[in-house]
């Protein structure tokens, strides 16, 4: 999916239109050939919540899993 920033007096147009319909989700996505409007849902796909995270280097990856590993031994006496 191509992702295309907006101008805040376009965003407010399309609010505006989205508010005749009585369409007030934050996020939608509109389908021109079909000329529909789907209202999505405010649950966030684990996509949405790995970019929101951030990326880990490979050494934080690996130091996260050393202290992982010496957790689990801990539970474990």
């Amino acid at each position: 999916m191509l992702h295309k920033k907006m101008d805040q007096q376009a965003a407010n147009a399309i609010k505006s239109i989205l508010q005749n319909l009585n369409i007030n989700n934050p996020r939608v996505l509109i389908d021109l050939e079909k000329q529909t409007v789907e209202a999505q849902e405010d649950d966030y796909s684990v996509d949405d919540l790995l970019e929101a995270a951030g990326t880990l280097t490979a050494e934080r990856g690996k130091e996260l899993l050393e202290e992982v590993g010496k957790s689990r031994e801990e539970w474990n006496t």
